[in-house]
Order: C-alpha cells, then structure tokens, then sequence
C-alpha cells in the first residue's frame, strides 16, 4: 500500500483541518486525510508509487480555494531536493525585498532582468541578480522570520548556494549540500504567503505575480494543463537539470485555487509532473467546496 511506504511523516503537530487555522505558521502545514487519500491514488494511477518509495519524487498540494481555510496533503513534502532553476523565486524575493526596504530601485533593467530568470529561466540573467543582491543576504533571508524558508532543525527548505553558471558553489546547503534546493513544503508556504500578501509589499506582491505570470516554458505543469486553454491561469517557476525536474505553481480553474510543487528525480520527471498535474488539477476540481467557516 502506498500509505504504508511512501509517506514522509511531516504532518506531526499539525492542527485538525476541521479547525480554523493557518496552514503554515511553521513548516508544517494542516493536514486533510480526504485530500491525502486522492493524492496518494493519482500518484497509484500513475505507476509513481515506487518512485516515490525511493524518494525520486516528492510532492505537495493545498487547495487554497478559501485562503484561510486550507486544505494539505504531500508525499515526501519535508524531502529536501535539487531543484535546479525552481529557487531563482528566492533570488526574485530578495530583489522585491530589498526594494521594499529601499535598498533597490525597481527599473526597466531590473524588471527585465527579473523577468528573463522567471519566464525564460535565463541563468545570466540569475546570476546577475544573485551577485547583485549578494548571496550572503539571500541565505540570510531564507532562514530569517518569520518564514524560515531554510530552516535546517525542520528539514531544511529552499537554498540557492551557487550562482547559475559555471563558477564554484559559494556555499552550499548546510544539510544536503545541495548548491540549488528545495522542499515542496517551504516552496508552497512561499506561494501561500504571497498570496496572502504577508509576503512582501503590496507593490512587490504585485510584482512579483507578474512575474510568475506569462511562463515562456511550455512544459510540465502549463503542459499538463494546456488543453484547458486560458480557462486555468499559472503562476509558476520550474526548473531541470539533467534528470532533476521540478515545478511549482499557483493555480486557478473554474474557481478553485491551489498551490502544487512536486520534485523528480528521473529522466522522465517532466513527463512525470505533466500527468501529476493534470491528476492533482482533477482531484481538486472534483472535491466538494468546503464551507469557509466549520
């Protein structure tokens, strides 16, 4: 059974979905057992459970319809991961960050610049930024509250050591060692506070969705749901880097809301995250709205 293999226990201490609560003031996040079971029968229909058994694939969704009233589940979701262009989101964080505290002046250069590493994932346009900002300042902001984006007592989280080219790692991350990292759980508590709009300014958060937006990359999640046409929108970075692929997105269909992030580790991962985000897209769709107040 899959339930008795492939679950990473990340869900101790969470709080009962059946309660009002935030999903991620911690990197744990509430847990629903309804949405656990589909997630674990999609990932079943796919033949991924071995996959995943081996740690190859790790995944996480929340359905975000009401956005105070969360719903989670994840196979591996605490499972730290290479992630290859996913956390340039961390180095677009620390851009809006910065120029929310007035240490950045937001200009045509810049937004091109911060554009070209989301929509075209370009790495000189990555590297650029992640020197300009500093890496020393981007580690220092992943790990810093109230986030804790990288918090290496839970597992660890997002880390961009390295810049995206040839020179050495600048430093890698502490547990892993992994110059680009991600877990899905940190990557969606990222996506959950942006939309919050605790994240960041209401001019970053305003930026930084645009950004996310208008993906150049037809691959993986935007492929998996292309048939949909203009009827799903996605904001989303993914990243692949030999047989690492990996996406992440905010989605939005016939009025429901979701966070997906899933992590492979397999020549065949970006096929992979095209069938899993049609599953996960089917499950939420064809779950019952919950009431916005139990």
């Amino acid at each position: 059974m899959i339930k008795a293999v492939l679950i990473t226990i990340f869900l101790l201490g969470l709080c009962a979905c059946g309660t009002h609560c935030r999903p991620f003031p911690a990197p744990k996040p509430c847990y629903d057992p309804t949405l656990q079971s589909g997630l674990e029968s999609v990932v079943e229909r796919l033949s991924l459970e071995d996959a995943a058994a081996k740690e190859r694939l790790a995944v996480i969704l929340v359905d975000i319809t009401q956005l105070d009233h969360p719903y989670t589940a994840g196979i591996n979701a605490n499972q730290m991961m290479y992630a290859a262009s996913l956390p340039k989101i961390a180095i677009l964080y620390g851009v809006l960050k910065l120029m929310d505290q007035g240490a950045l002046t937001w200009d045509p250069q810049l937004e091109t610049l911060a554009t070209e590493m989301i929509r075209d994932s370009s790495n000189s346009a990555a590297t650029e930024l992640f020197y300009r900002i500093g890496p020393h300042y981007i580690a220092a902001l992943l790990q810093s509250d109230p986030f804790r984006f990288y918090d290496r007592e839970n597992g660890g989280g997002i880390w961009v050591g390295k810049e995206y080219g040839p020179a050495p790692a600048w430093r890698r991350d502490p547990l892993g060692q992994i110059s680009h990292a991600a877990t899905p759980v940190a990557v969606a508590r990222l996506y959950y506070y942006l939309e919050t709009g605790e994240l960041l300014s209401p001019k970053g958060t305003f930026l930084m969705n645009k950004i996310l937006s208008n993906s150049s990359l037809d691959h993986k999640f935007l492929k998996g749901l292309a048939r949909y046409g203009n009827r799903v929108k996605l904001r989303r970075k993914s990243g692949s880097w030999r047989t690492y692929h990996s996406d992440s997105a905010i989605v939005e269909h016939n009025g429901r809301r979701y966070i997906a992030v899933a992590l492979t580790n397999d020549p065949k991962g970006s096929y992979w995250l095209e069938r899993l985000i049609a599953g996960m897209d089917w499950l939420i769709l064809s779950s019952p709205e919950r009431p916005s107040q139990l």
